[in-house]
């Protein structure tokens, strides 16, 4: 009680502790954090640990600070509260947007483009009422973009680009937004068509909705009311019918960007009175009609792009009014006119493409005027006349392509001062007379093309000065004398082609000093003499073509140094002497060709080891003799062989272990004993065995009949009559288990989860199924692995199911999504089979096999375990240098067996990460060839017209520059 009462009536303490208490409480406030720092320690820690603590940025966020205002990338206003949230290309890994952000109610500015931030976007967004910029784009943010956002009425700036994106653009977006001046919400998934209301947005600048495939329908009129607008991009979409004539009144637009959709009809004439067109991008859809000539008008256009549409009719003298113009490609289109002298009046023309038309006439001389041009491409039309002398005077010119015209007469030597020029392509004309001296003094030039012409002529010794050569290809002409030792000087070529020329004498050996050399051709000349043995010192090679000369002595022992090389084609020659056993270290060889010489001895067993042989082994027609060696049952690759016209004898079993053969002839030797009576063999005539007397029919493959092959391969009434029979029978047995198969195949496909109640996929029988090689499952181990569960990916072109077989065995099967029978799409199952089914190639990837019914068609390929180099790279941003290297330089060299060993070259068209597939040791496979062209494939021009592949991606030869469909087509960029 004493003590209460002291502290009750004592003033002193009593004040004190006040005091005190008050301090205490003064300080508590002092040290806590603002609730605008707490929302924003949200993200902090939503971030990745790592990258928390390894970003200046992030690091510099103390939880223990008053505010936030001194944390970098936060901006406050005077009253501390915080105006601007930006953190674009920081590395936060985020799986979701803190929806406690929305409590930044002063917030102006939002940037976190490039974060790595996946999820949704919150629609609590929309309370973010003062928001002027709303950034968070390329990142990999899905589903619907929020309606609130329409509440945010002073947003200026909103980038929602690169992402993934679904639904519609939403409509209170569109009609609240009345302040809005950029709109970018391209690379999405977005689907719906372009709201008529954003013609209600007078304010705006930009509008970009291009790279969203799914966006469809006619491109509203009203756009044509939005004339502040600047840049308009609807690119690689599905936008379909006419560009609007409206667009005509956007006196302010400076890009229109409306390439690789269904958009059709002509280009309006309207578009002449955009005065501030910079950018005119409409190439890659399917406009018709004639060039409007008030397309003249616009002075300020510096790159018109119309490739690969159907314009017809003439180029427009008109357009040499448009003086800015840099950048002119009208090409793959069906222009017929001569190329008019006006466009000579272009001073700062850089690039002119005017390939794949139907323009006639010779090449005006007033080009010559453009003495800013660096690329000219006239290829693929039907000119004629010479080459204007006064090319020379094109100072900055780098490539020249004027391949596949009739244009006469002989090469210029004004070339010569083309000093920049680093590829010229004259091939396939009627050019005549010698190949200028002038053109090797070049310093740049790496590709030199003049294959297919009338040239006549030695290979100048000069050719040595022109160190920057890469590639020299000069086959299919009338060049004679010998080839200039001096070739062995060009230390950078990769390609030598001398192929059907008269070149004769020896070849020489410094051609062995060009270590890097991947092809050498010298095939359909007259070369004589030794191959010398130190062409084994090409290491690098790739393809050795020396066939159809006269080549005397022994194959080379240094052979066994080409560790790279697929083809050796040696046919036609003199040559003699056994095959060096060195060949077995050749394994990378997939197609060996020694026929028509004089070559002897036993077929080596080095032979048997050349596993890789995939497309043709040919010994014919010269003198082998003994046994064929049980080491070749190895070669269950090989699709081809031919052993015929030569003195081997023995059996012919062990030919059954080749189970990829789909062409064999073994006539005209003395071969005995059975006939295999493999599936292949079955297929085979008379014709692949003739003058083989002692080969005889079999009906189990081991013992022989009582009728041998005789040497017009005619058979017996008798045998006719037994094969008949076994024929009726076997068709009968056949008939029976389809109708039993059918009966039960319900419930496989029950059992499958294939059932398909729309009836848009009918997997009922019957079934093709056609293997390329053996395969040790059935059509109904495939079905059984369609399943949801096992999808690993989709593309354009359909679905990818991971399947297990019945014996462990893993093979993927692509199951080709449906087309509308409207459509037209291209072929993608005709167009894997053709270029899949005959090439093999360590870097492609392989097709198994294929199935298909009357409603669904599968592909089969091996199974590649680790994914594609896309989800390499999301997933594993640190990959080291040394494995990107690898990635790179496997699909490459896909590419190169693509463009340059396959006769005719095939074009991927869709080379992306997506379709480059990685094995466990991140060696790299090209896949999905669905959209890829053989280049004489019949109806090669009308798919040429338009490029194939995604958006962000154009092929380099197209990247605003032309639509030469050339190898460069299938390279990323």
């Amino acid at each position: 009680m004493e003590k209460t009462w002291h502290f009750a009536n004592s003033k002193v303490p009593f004040f004190m502790l006040f005091l005190w208490f008050s301090l205490s409480f003064r300080t508590l406030l002092v040290n806590s954090l603002s609730p605008d720092g707490e929302a924003l320690l949200s993200l902090l820690s939503a971030a990745d640990p790592y990258y928390k603590k390894s970003s200046p940025i992030l690091s510099s966020w103390n939880p223990s600070s008053q505010t936030p205002c001194s944390w970098q990338g936060i901006t406050c206003s005077p009253q501390e509260r915080v105006i601007s949230l930006s953190l674009p290309n920081t590395f936060l890994n985020l799986s979701s947007l803190p929806s406690e952000l929305s409590s930044l109610s002063s917030l102006q500015l939002l940037n976190l483009s490039s974060t790595n931030i996946s999820g949704s976007i919150p629609p609590s967004f929309g309370s973010l009422t003062h928001l002027r910029l709303l950034d968070l784009s390329s990142n990999s943010l899905s589903g619907p973009i929020p309606p609130e956002l329409g509440r945010l009425t002073a947003l200026q700036f909103l980038f929602l680009n690169t992402n993934r994106l679904t639904g519609r653009i939403p409509q209170q977006l569109v009609a609240n937004l009345s302040s809005l001046e950029v709109l970018c919400i391209q690379d999405n998934l977005l689907n719906g068509s372009i709201p008529s209301q954003l013609g209600s947005l007078g304010s705006l600048q930009q509008l970009r909705v291009g790279g969203n495939p799914y966006i469809t329908g006619e491109i509203p009129p009203q756009l044509g009311l939005l004339t502040n607008l600047t840049t308009f991009g609807g690119a690689a979409t599905g936008l379909s019918g006419v560009i609007p004539p409206t667009f005509g009144n956007l006196i302010n637009l400076q890009t229109l960007a409306l390439y690789d959709t269904e958009v059709s009809g002509s280009i309006p004439p309207e578009l002449g009175e955009c005065s501030e067109l910079r950018n005119l991008y409409l190439h890659m859809n399917k406009l018709t009609g004639p060039i409007p000539p008030q397309l003249g008008k616009l002075q300020k256009l510096t790159s018109m792009l119309l490739w690969g549409n159907f314009l017809s009719g003439t180029i427009p003298l008109e357009l040499s009014n448009c003086s800015s113009l840099v950048v002119l490609d009208v090409s793959a289109n069906d222009l017929s006119c001569e190329i008019p002298g006006h466009l000579g009046k272009l001073l700062v023309l850089e690039q002119l493409h005017l390939s794949d038309n139907a323009l006639t006439g010779s090449i005006p001389r007033e080009l010559s005027n453009c003495t800013s041009l660096t690329a000219l491409q006239l290829d693929k039309n039907q000119l004629s006349g010479p080459i204007p002398m006064q090319i020379g005077e094109l100072k900055y010119l780098q490539s020249f392509f004027l391949w596949g015209n009739s244009v006469s007469g002989t090469i210029p030597p004004a070339f010569g001062n083309c000093t920049e020029l680093y590829a010229l392509d004259l091939s396939r004309n009627k050019l005549t007379g010698s190949i200028p001296e002038e053109i090797f003094s070049l310093k740049k030039l790496s590709k030199l093309l003049l294959l297919g012409n009338s040239l006549t002529g030695g290979l100048p010794r000069s050719v040595a000065r022109c160190q920057s050569l890469v590639r020299l290809r000069l086959g299919e002409n009338q060049l004679s004398g010998q080839i200039p030792k001096e070739i062995g000087q060009l230390q950078n070529l990769v390609f030598l082609d001398l192929y059907m020329n008269h070149f004769s004498g020896d070849l020489p050996s410094d051609i062995a000093n060009i270590t890097v050399l991947e092809l050498l051709d010298v095939h359909n000349n007259y070369i004589t003499g030794d191959i010398a043995p130190q062409l084994g010192a090409l290491v690098n090679l790739e393809q050795l073509d020396l066939s159809r000369n006269s080549f005397t002595g022994e194959i080379p022992w240094s052979f066994g140094n080409f560790s790279y090389l697929n083809k050796l084609i040696l046919n036609n020659n003199l040559l003699t002497g056994e095959i060096p056993k060195s060949i077995r270290n050749l394994q990378k060889l997939t197609l060996l060709d020694l026929s028509c010489n004089s070559l002897s001895g036993p077929i080596p067993l080095d032979i048997g080891y050349l596993t890789s042989l995939t497309i043709s082994l040919d010994l014919s027609s010269n003198r082998f003799t003994g046994e064929i060696p049980e080491t070749m049952s190895g070669l269950t690759q090989l699709q081809s062989l031919d052993l015929s016209r030569n003195t081997l004898h023995g059996k012919i079993t062990i030919l059954s272990f080749l189970t990829s053969l789909t062409s064999l002839n073994i006539s005209y030797n003395n071969f005995s004993g059975p006939i295999p009576v493999t599936p292949f063999f079955r297929t085979l005539t008379s014709n692949s065995f003739l003058q083989n007397s002692r080969l005889c029919e079999s009906l189990d493959g081991t013992t022989c009949s009582s009728h041998f092959m005789q040497g017009n391969g005619l058979k017996s009434a008798k045998t006719i009559a037994l094969v008949a029979v076994i024929v009726a029978s076997v068709t009968m047995a056949v008939v029976a288990t389809w109708i039993l198969v059918s009966r039960n195949h319900r419930y496989v496909v029950e059992k499958s989860g294939l059932s398909n109640s729309s009836g848009d996929e009918d997997f009922s029988y019957p079934w093709t199924f056609i293997p390329f090689q053996k395969l040790n499952f059935t059509i109904e181990n495939i079905l059984n692995c369609l399943r949801d569960e096992n999808v690993i990916g989709k593309g354009c072109s359909g679905v990818v199911y991971k399947a297990e077989t019945s014996n462990g065995d893993l093979i993927a099967v692509k199951k080709l999504w449906k087309t509308k029978k409207d459509e037209e799409p291209v072929d993608s199952f005709a167009a894997e089979i053709q270029i899949l089914g005959h090439i093999r190639h360590r870097n492609i990837v392989k097709l198994l096999g294929y199935c298909s019914n009357k409603s669904v068609k599968l592909l089969l390929y091996n199974y590649i375990p680790n994914g594609n180099l896309q989800q390499l790279l999301l997933n594993n941003r640190n990959l080291d240098w040394e494995t990107r290297y690898k990635i790179a330089v496997g699909s490459a060299q896909g590419l190169s067996y693509l463009h340059h060993d396959c006769v005719p070259a095939i074009l991927h068209r869709d080379v992306k990460c997506n379709n480059i597939l990685l094995d466990s040791k991140y060696e790299a496979y090209l896949a999905d060839f669905g959209l890829a062209k053989l280049m004489n494939s019949p109806n090669y021009q009308q798919a040429m017209s338009r490029v194939a592949g995604s958006y962000g991606y154009i092929a380099p030869g197209k990247c605003f520059l032309s639509f030469i469909i050339a190898y460069n087509c299938s390279v990323i960029v």
